[in-house]
Formats: structure tokens, sequence, C-alpha cells
């Protein structure tokens, strides 16, 4: 930092600091939140008294240039007010938004127009999940509807594609490996909410301790849950023959031989919350349910639940 001083000048010096570092932070050369040098750093660089460098520093943190962080030192402030209420809040993003639309350069009809469209478009008053999977999706929306009580639609990809007015009134929410496919399909400007998906340490490391030696039937009418679960028991070193796949069908009306059967030798049963729903699950061996959606995925639910009920 450059400075000019004029002892015998008639502006005291403290003022001539002063003034020189305001017109630092005018011109860009001290940005906000740059430290300035200490009392003793500078009154030493420019042969000065400390007590000086103290008096410019005052009255500049008085008139709100800097601000003093206790055992840290000295600090431009920012010059720019921080909203403090909602409504201030909201007045950042709208100048922030047109700020955003002169830069585009559109016609102001068109920015009208595009405007009119969202105030019009009715609140969001359900959840819409977004899935080709059906087996995945009904564990989903399962999950969905015990951590919310907004109610929980479910459609495929293509189908949301070759009809937008399904999102009317809806939150849109997707899998994280199914971000990029739902997106287009919904379209850039609609926003997406990705759900959180839990990390499978979550059962494993549980399970595993608590059944040694036991059989561990695996359970789900979800293909991939029951051959990934497998995977990753087998490697956390579960012998095979310890392992019982089950693979469900969708409902308790499809026919075949009854799956719940072999269930009764099993030491343990892991599966998704779906199938520990269903009545036909035997209660007998002890059951670890494995959330496929984070426990995050409730907060990152609730401003929507909460703006439904204003």
């Amino acid at each position: 930092m450059k400075m000019w001083f004029a002892p015998g000048s008639e502006v005291p010096l403290y003022r001539q600091m002063g003034t020189q570092i305001v017109l630092a932070i005018l011109s860009g050369d001290l940005q906000p939140g740059d430290k300035l040098p200490s009392t003793r750093a500078l009154a030493r660089r420019f042969d000065i008294h400390p007590n000086t460098v103290s008096a410019a520093y005052r009255q500049l943190e008085q008139e709100n240039w800097v601000e003093s962080r206790h055992g840290s030192g000295v600090y431009v402030r920012e010059r720019t007010p921080q909203p403090m209420t909602p409504e201030q809040v909201l007045d950042v993003h709208i100048a922030g938004f047109f700020r955003a639309v002169r830069e585009l350069g559109l016609p102001a009809q068109t920015v009208r127009e595009q405007v009119a469209r969202w105030l019009a478009a009715p609140p969001a008053d359900h959840l819409l999940l977004i899935e080709a999977d059906e087996a995945l999706a009904q564990i989903l929306k399962a999950e969905l509807e015990a951590l919310t009580t907004l109610p929980v639609k479910v459609i495929a990809p293509e189908a949301c594609r070759a009809d937008r007015n399904c999102l009317a009134g809806a939150v849109p929410l997707c899998r994280p490996s199914r971000q990029p496919l739902v997106q287009e399909a919904i379209g850039v400007g609609v926003e997406l909410i990705v759900l959180p998906i839990s990390s499978a340490l979550t059962w494993l490391a549980p399970l595993v301790s608590a059944t040694p030696g036991q059989l561990i039937a695996v359970v789900s009418h979800w293909t991939e849950f029951v051959d990934t679960a497998r995977t990753m028991l087998l490697a956390a070193g579960v012998a095979g023959d310890a392992l019982l796949p089950v693979h469900l069908p969708p409902s308790a009306e499809a026919s075949g031989p009854d799956p719940w059967r072999g269930l009764a030798g099993a030491g343990a049963v892991l599966c998704d919350v779906y199938t520990a729903s269903r009545p036909e699950l035997p209660k007998k061996p002890r059951r670890f349910v494995f959330p496929l959606l984070a426990e995050a995925t409730k907060e990152k639910l609730r401003p929507f639940e909460q703006a439904a009920l204003r």
C-alpha cells in the first residue's frame, strides 16, 4: 500500500491516511475483505506514530469503511447492504433477474410474457416423482410418503415429455443418475429436485456385525436392490451360501410359487421400505430395512411442504 504524507500540512496525518485508504477502496485497489496492515507495521513503514494509524483506523470504522475483528485485525468492509428481511432478499433476487435480462437483450414484451406465464402457474401442491422403473418408483413413493404430507404422484420421463401439463402444481423429483434425462424431459427452465441417496454403509456394517454365521435373506421386488445388496454383502466377507436372494413379484396378486416361504429359516431379512410394509413379510426374522433416500431428503422437501400450507 503506497501512501504520501505532508507532516507540516494543516490536514492532520490521520486524516491524510484515512482519505488515501478511502480512495483506494473506491478505486478498487482495496477490495472488500482485504486486511489492512497492522498499526505497528504501517507506523514503521511510514515513520509515523502508531497512535496516528490507530486514529485513522478508528475514523474509518466509524464511517463504516472498515471493520475491526477481535484478535485478527482491520478489514475493508463490504459496502453492499446485506438483506435482512425475506422481502429484502426477494428484492435482491428480482434485481439480479433484471440484470440478467438486460444482458440477454430480450425484448420487453417477451420478458413480460414469460414472467406472466410463471406468475400464472398454480402453486406447487404435490410431489411428482419422474421415474421409468416402476419397481423402484414404488419404493421411492413409499419413502416419500413417509417423509412429507404432500401427495406423491409418479410419472415416466417419456410421459412427462409428451404432456408438459403434468408439471402443473408439481415439484418434480428424480434420482441422481437420471437427472440429465429427466431435466431434458421437463425442460431446462423447470426446477428439478434431485433426491439424495443413502450410503450403503448405513445398513451394511450393522447387518454384518449383527448376523455372524446366520442366513441373510435379501428381499425385494426391485431386482437391482437384491443384486446390489448381495454384491455388497459378498464384498464385505459374507459367504455366498449365507445369502438368500428373494426376488418378489410386484404385488400379492401375482401367480406362481410363494416367494415368502423360504424366509422362515433366515436369521435376518434385508429389504426395502416398501417390502417392509407388505403384510406377507414374516415377522419372525430380524429385519434390516434399508431406505434408499438419505435423511437429508426430509429437509430438502420441507420448504415445499411449508409453502403449500401457506
